[in-house]
């Protein structure tokens, strides 16, 4: 049987064992063939499938939507729905970078609190010294 034992297909794609483990078990990926002594081998494809998991993380994918994209992949899909994909992420992250410039808006109008105010508020959190 020609192929990578697990130690092998974590170094080649550049992920920990743990990680391949971890994906095996949550059904990301598909469980290994084994040898007669017992032994996980894994083909050139989930080498593929690896780096797909690893370049869709840092696009921003939740492995849940990698786990529905590889099925998808897998049933052959479509140039449209790949598209269709990739779009509905762009739209997320255009509501994350919005949400995100909204929030440095609010903390730098609070950088133009007046002093006063400021001190107002950080003493309203203070607790009065009870002396006897």
């Amino acid at each position: 049987m020609e192929g990578m034992t697990r130690g092998e297909l974590a170094r080649q794609a550049g992920v920990s064992a743990a990680a391949i483990r971890y994906y095996e078990d949550s059904g990301i990926l598909p469980a290994p063939e084994r040898t007669a002594k017992g032994y996980r081998i894994y083909s050139a494809d989930v080498l593929v499938k690896l780096k797909f998991i690893k370049d869709a993380q840092s696009l921003g994918y939740s492995l849940k939507e990698i786990q529905a994209a590889l099925a998808l992949l897998g049933s052959k899909m479509d140039e449209d729905t790949l598209k269709e994909l990739v779009r509905d992420k762009i739209t997320e992250i255009d509501e994350k970078v919005a949400a995100l410039y909204s929030i440095q808006s609010m903390l730098a109008g609070l950088l133009e609190t007046p002093q006063e105010d400021i001190q107002n508020y950080l003493h309203s959190f203070q607790v009065p010294d009870k002396k006897n």
